[in-house]
């Protein structure tokens, strides 16, 4: 028996909370890892056509977003007190 497949408004709800959860990150360079991470894998996995593989990448997509709530939380409470380079506003 497989599992139900992921309809395409769950697909990108689970894409677009990803980004989300990428934005809480308080560090520049982990928040555009995360989202060129996601964009990257959803690309890589938009060829798919075995119902399968599309179950258990989206799977693995939910799963990954849980880690990433979670890595948000710890991340914010050791923010660095200084913004990096690329956050600074140029006058």
């Amino acid at each position: 028996m497989t599992p139900p497949l992921p309809s395409g408004p769950e697909v990108l709800s689970l894409f677009r909370s990803l980004l989300r959860v990428a934005h809480n990150f308080p560090d520049y360079n982990i928040r555009e890892y995360i989202k060129r991470r996601t964009i990257d894998a959803f690309r890589q996995n938009r060829t798919l056509s075995d119902s399968l593989s599309i179950s258990s990448a989206f799977s693995e997509g939910k799963s990954q977003l849980d880690v990433a709530k979670r890595q948000a939380v710890v991340y914010s409470l050791y923010a660095p007190p200084l913004k990096s380079v690329m956050e600074l506003q140029n006058p």
